[in-house]
Formats: C-alpha cells, sequence, structure tokens
C-alpha cells in the first residue's frame, strides 16, 4: 500500500506543470538540496558534432567539469585519489529543444583493459533518470519476486522509467560501444545516442583517451520500440537525476576501482541513488543581450489563446500584435479571436534599456470553437 501512494503520489506530482505549477516529482532518497552539478546549455548554432573532434567543447567552461575529486571509490581499494593510475573529467551539455544529453568523457589511465569481447572492459557507467521518478530501474531490485520473476522482470520492468548505459572505454575491435541494461536495445543507435572516440594506445598499456556522445533521456522507454515511447522533455532549469561510475581493470580478473559519482554502489539499479544536475540556461556571454521569444497554449474548444512570453535581457516593455487587428502592451496576455482562422500572424516586439528585439511566428496560432453557434467558417 505504501509503495503504491508513493506511485500515486509521483504521478499527481507529474500533472503541475500541466496546471501552471513549476513543481516536479523527487525521488525520496535523492539529495535535493545538494548544490548538484550543472548541465551547460549549448547554442542552437553550436550543437557538438559526434565526430571526435572536440574543439566543439572549448566554449563549455571548466566550472561545468566534474572531476575524479567527486567521485569515491566504493570497493574501499583505493581512500585516496592518486591521478598517476587513474584520472577523469566529465561534462555534460543540453540544447533547448533536443531531448538530449551530451557528453565530453576524458581519462587517464595507466592500464587500459579492453582486449575481451565481453564485459570485462574498462567501462564508463552512466544512468539518466530524466524525470526524477527514482525508485528501482534493474531487474535485480525489482520490489516483488514472489510477483515478478527476474526474466519477466527483464522484459518488463528494466530500463523502463531510468536507462543504464554500460559504456565500453574502449570497446575492442567489433564490440558494440554500450551495453544498454534491457531489451531496449534501440537506445544506443541513432537517432537516439551516438558516438566517436579519440585514443592512441593499444591494451594494457597507459594513455589519455576522450570520448564525445550523447543519449536520449526516456520518461518510459518501452521495450516494443520508440513509437510506444515518451522521451524526457528537458528544458531550462529543470533537475534531473543523473549519476555515473568508472569500472577500472588493470589486466586482472577482478576490478581494481568502482568509482562512483553517487553516494551508494548501487546507484545501477536504483534511480533515487543519482546525484541531482541542473540543465542551466545559456552563459550570457553566448546569448543576445536581448533576445524575444514566446510561446502560447490554446484553451480547448475554444478561440481562447494564453500567450507566455520567454524572452531573455533587460526587458521593460512589450507589444503584442495578434494578427487580427488588436494589439496588447501586457507582458502575457490572454486574447479571445472573434472567428475560426488558422492563418494568424503574430508577433511580439521587446525593449529595453540594452535594445529591442522581435519574433514573429507565421501561421502557428490556429484556433476553432468547436460548435460554437456564432462560429465563422475558416475560409
Amino acid at each position: 500500500m505504501k509503495y503504491r501512494m508513493k506511485r500515486l503520489s509521483a504521478a499527481l506530482l507529474a500533472l503541475l506543470p500541466a496546471l501552471g505549477a513549476s513543481a516536479q516529482p523527487t525521488a525520496p532518497d535523492i539529495q535535493v538540496r545538494e548544490p548538484g552539478f550543472k548541465v551547460f546549455q549549448f547554442p542552437r548554432n553550436q550543437i557538438p558534432r559526434i565526430d571526435g573532434d572536440f574543439t566543439d567543447w572549448e566554449i563549455v567552461p571548466d566550472s561545468y567539469a566534474v572531476t575524479i575529486d567527486d567521485m569515491w571509490d566504493d570497493t574501499g581499494k583505493h581512500t585516496d585519489t592518486d591521478r598517476s593510475t587513474l584520472d577523469v573529467k566529465v561534462k555534460v551539455g543540453w540544447v533547448d529543444g533536443l531531448n538530449r544529453l551530451y557528453f565530453l568523457y576524458e581519462a587517464f589511465d595507466d592500464f587500459w583493459d579492453f582486449d575481451q569481447l565481453s564485459l570485462h572492459n574498462d567501462t564508463y557507467e552512466i544512468v539518466v533518470d530524466g524525470d526524477l521518478s527514482g525508485g528501482p530501474h534493474t531487474d535485480e531490485f525489482r520490489l516483488n519476486p514472489e510477483v515478478k520473476s527476474r526474466i519477466d522482470a527483464f522484459f518488463e520492468f528494466q530500463n523502463q522509467h531510468a536507462q543504464n548505459y554500460h559504456i565500453m572505454t574502449p570497446p575492442t575491435e567489433g564490440k558494440s560501444w554500450t551495453m544498454v541494461w534491457g531489451p531496449q536495445q534501440w537506445l544506443k543507435y541513432l537517432p537516439y545516442a551516438n558516438y566517436a572516440y579519440d585514443y592512441n594506445f593499444t591494451h594494457g598499456q597507459s594513455g589519455k583517451m576522450r570520448m564525445e556522445f550523447y543519449v536520449t533521456p526516456f520518461d518510459y522507454a518501452s521495450p516494443e520500440g520508440p513509437a510506444k515511447s515518451v522521451e524526457s522533455r528537458l528544458y531550462e532549469n529543470k533537475k534531473i537525476g543523473l549519476s555515473w561510475a568508472v569500472i577500472d581493470y588493470d589486466g586482472k580478473k577482478q576490478n581494481n576501482g568502482f568509482w562512483n559519482l553517487s553516494k551508494h554502489h548501487q546507484m545501477y539499479g536504483n534511480a533515487s541513488m543519482q546525484r541531482l544536475f541542473t540543465l542551466m540556461p545559456m552563459e550570457p556571454q553566448l546569448r543576445k543581450t536581448v533576445e524575444c521569444e514566446w510561446t502560447f497554449t490554446v484553451v480547448p474548444g475554444t478561440r481562447t489563446v494564453c500567450f507566455r512570453d520567454q524572452s531573455h535581457g533587460p526587458i521593460s516593455s512589450w507589444h503584442w500584435d495578434f494578427g487580427d487587428g488588436t494589439q496588447s502592451d501586457e507582458q502575457n496576455p490572454v486574447h479571445t479571436y472573434a472567428r475560426d482562422y488558422a492563418h494568424y500572424v503574430v508577433t511580439l516586439t521587446v525593449d529595453g534599456p540594452k535594445g529591442s528585439s522581435r519574433c514573429c511566428k507565421l501561421w502557428e496560432v490556429c484556433v476553432r470553437d468547436i460548435g460554437h453557434p456564432l462560429g465563422t467558417p475558416y475560409d
């Protein structure tokens, strides 16, 4: 009963954004009061190209880097960081309008282990919980073994609300770049993921490896494929659950450390054990001083439209032209159109002490008051 109530509460909280609230569900055990980590917002004209050329990442400040100093070896084999044996640096990015998380993974290892066609491989393991739903997401941690067997949990439960990627660093020739924990193997292929490596060493040697990749987080990743799945919607200031571990092999059967960003070893199978990451606004130097943007919502079954200003910069005045001969100087007006129409051209102009900007959208605002006795047929 407690579990059922917990899931019901999470479902109700998930409806709050649609009702105009800003709250979002949070996993019960996640460290929501910690400062957390930052996810860099790339401009839309500077989206990282996954090609092994890492100059795209030069615009990301080091303040976004997560290093081995933020991690710990939860096997107890290492109590201190020794960068002469392993050093790790990670930056994470996102792009407004794309539901993708971009990663730059840089690592030095004194012994790179990748000569087998098996899970025995130096590994960068990440877990993404795009909606902070929390809870178990692998067959090992199914809640009631008497109700759901492990094989049933693999096909009906694993990796559905949070995803685990077991990334080979690097893979030996011919081996897949990642193991996805679950039946949703489509998650690791285009257009939902892509990757590129850069390294100059062979198995057993030391050296530095760089890797860039992206994954697409899903609120629900269906075993039946992407058509029946729901992507996690990424937007500015959203908080997500994210964590990773570096599994370091040095030519032996057992690993030489499980370096974990999470505070819990079982982060790989329980999304409540991830760390908090925030999708940050764009850095000021990458954005126009004043930039106009707006969104809208049509009230279902009416011609009433709620307009919302989404502009950036110091703004002191707003002027809307609704495309039907009427205007408004409110920041977030609500306007009711007099007739059904699909060809409205709506423009917002904003002004402030540092300049002005205009955003005009063509034929995006379409209204139809279904069943209204005074409705005028569209012509």
